[in-house]
């Protein structure tokens, strides 16, 4: 049943993967959630921020359930148009130009289409630049190179590019023979197709939790108001469905589900580590539970923004997070279990 589901996961992961969605542009992909809902048999809606929500149904609409995962992404921002026709950007949320030199990328423009280009270091070739190594990578170092034939400000803004036009970053997504996903932007739509294949599960099965159950896919949760305000009723437990850590000091890997027991902001709540401990083990899921150093959720927005609830996090484990990102096919069955167990 879980092979099921999880190869349903994937497949959507996969889908939305090809839709650009850095923070801020999240149209098409909040197009997408609201027809692959609607595909499902559910009457989901959109939030004026741009989110979608949906009601997964249940019966105690008195203690209610929110799950939530994101479909923005980082990405990029024109923020000055060079005099030799090159672009510098601004990122959008975590975006680090480490880890997106030498990637391709699409400049959305306001009026005119996309054009392709590349981020690069200034002066990138190894034949000139001979400090081309101990060069420092951030974005006043490196800069969009435009593929289009433009040599000047002019040139560029005749295309109709200008300050303020989106840049997305090529995901490259891949599943390898041995069940690894690779891809940029694993952080959050890996998590985004697991919540789709519970509320597949939920209807296939014909399944009507004790608890009424919203799903929220947010939007600007990489700058850090995704969920800041709940647009359901009477939530009491709130989930956020993300990546899971994996790197020095976590022992999470790709291949299992993370229960998070404290990130930056503070622990989660006590009572909800616990049931997403009895749901990992009555599913028999893999499991671990870990602090994140470095991280932050929608569960913790909608808290700052006055929702009374108790808070948990759960994700697949992803590594190289915020880069070229790698989880497995068994982070995303281990995620399902775990949903499954904590609302069945």
């Amino acid at each position: 049943m879980y092979q099921k589901y999880t190869d349903y996961a994937i497949e959507k992961t996969l889908e939305l993967l090809a839709i650009d969605s850095p923070t801020g542009y999240t149209a098409q992909a909040a197009d997408y959630m609201m027809e692959e809902l609607q595909k499902l048999g559910y009457a989901p809606f959109k939030t004026v921020k741009g989110g979608v929500g949906v009601d997964l149904g249940g019966k105690d609409a008195a203690n209610a359930v929110m799950i939530a995962a994101h479909i923005d992404t980082l990405g990029g921002m024109v923020c000055e148009i060079k005099s030799n026709g090159r672009l510098r950007i601004t990122n959008l949320g975590g975006l680090k130009a480490v880890n997106c030199e030498t990637e391709n990328c699409r400049i959305v423009t306001k009026r005119n289409g996309a054009y392709e280009g590349t981020l690069q270091l200034c002066n990138p070739s190894a034949h000139v630049n001979t400090d081309l190594q101990k060069t420092e990578r951030d974005f006043k170092t490196t800069e969009i190179v435009v593929d289009e034939d433009v040599k000047t400000a002019e040139d560029v803004k005749a295309l109709g590019i200008s300050v303020g036009d989106f840049v997305c970053f090529d995901p490259r997504p891949r599943v390898t023979r041995s069940g690894y996903i690779k891809s940029r932007y694993l952080d959050d739509k890996l998590s985004v197709g697991c919540v789709l294949a519970l509320a597949k599960y939920l209807k296939d099965e014909k399944i009507e939790p004790e608890k009424k159950i919203y799903a929220y896919f947010t939007v600007y949760e990489e700058v850090g108001h995704g969920c800041s305000q709940v647009p359901f009723e009477n939530v009491t437990e709130a989930l956020s469905v993300d990546m899971g850590c994996v790197g020095d000091g976590i022992t999470c890997t790709e291949r299992q589900v993370s229960i998070c027991a404290k990130d930056t902001s503070g622990p989660y709540s006590y009572e909800m580590v616990c049931k997403l401990i009895d749901a990992a083990e009555k599913t028999g899921a893999d499991y671990a539970v870990d602090v994140y150093p470095n991280y932050g959720s929608d569960v913790e927005a909608s808290l700052r923004g006055g929702l009374d609830a108790v808070h948990g996090l759960i994700g697949p484990g992803v590594y190289a997070s915020h880069g070229y990102e790698r989880s497995h096919r068994d982070g995303a069955e281990n995620t399902i279990r775990v949903l499954v167990g904590y609302i069945v």
